[in-house]
């Protein structure tokens, strides 16, 4: 009875390893191969996982593609998900950090995502990737920002909608720039650079978009 206990223990670690690595391995051809050049033989190899597990933990291509892109922005979704339950707009500048910080670990990532929505909508990438956006990011995007205007944080006049356009702009936009045009202009996305541009973009966001937190505090 021991041992089978001592078996049944070590058994769920390397399932999660298995998991994990086959997540890693299929992010990392995912944002660098098309979709249709990505097989599942080729991610269990290179997770050095037998090609089953794809199967038992995705059910297929379709369901690790998927998992792949929710698991990538869940940290980001984590932090939105404190943005909403709190009254704070500061929130709204941790979240503009988490996902500079995130997306420095996977920096093709977001341009994969702006390659997917180019697709046509029939095309299972877009969709799964339009699944993973209703599900779990276009609410939370919507509730925080009418939240900020409820709450009297944006300066009069600010419509939330382009407010989440301008936010979603300087978030974004430094990850999906054609590495050309970046050089253009003297750029290299380095952790140091994008720290910098993060205090640049929360003045910008303070001066332009949102009223003074002690304004606020005076109503």
């Amino acid at each position: 009875m021991a041992e089978a206990k001592k078996r049944r223990v070590g058994r769920p670690k390397q399932q999660t390893d298995a998991r994990e690595q086959l997540l890693a391995r299929a992010r990392e051809l995912f944002v660098v191969l098309p979709y249709e050049k990505v097989s599942t033989r080729q991610v269990a190899d290179n997770a050095g996982v037998n090609i089953a597990m794809i199967r038992y933990y995705f059910g297929n291509k379709e369901g690790l593609f998927e998992t792949m892109i929710r698991e990538t922005i869940l940290p980001v979704i984590q932090k939105l998900e404190q943005v909403l339950a709190s009254d704070d707009h500061h929130n709204l500048f941790d979240f503009m950090r988490i996902y500079y910080r995130e997306m420095m670990k996977v920096p093709q990532f977001p341009r994969l995502i702006s390659q997917v929505m180019h697709m046509p909508a029939s095309v299972t990438q877009r969709r799964l990737m339009e699944k993973v956006f209703t599900d779990m990011v276009n609410p939370g995007h919507d509730v925080m920002y009418h939240k900020l205007s409820e709450l009297g944080y944006l300066r009069q006049g600010v419509d939330p909608t382009l407010c989440k356009v301008s936010f979603i702009s300087l978030t974004v936009f430094p990850f999906v720039a054609p590495p050309a045009m970046l050089q253009l202009h003297g750029v290299t996305l380095t952790d140091d650079f994008l720290e910098q541009l993060l205090e640049h973009n929360i003045r910008l966001l303070t001066h332009g978009l949102l009223v003074p937190p002690d304004s606020v505090k005076d109503e």
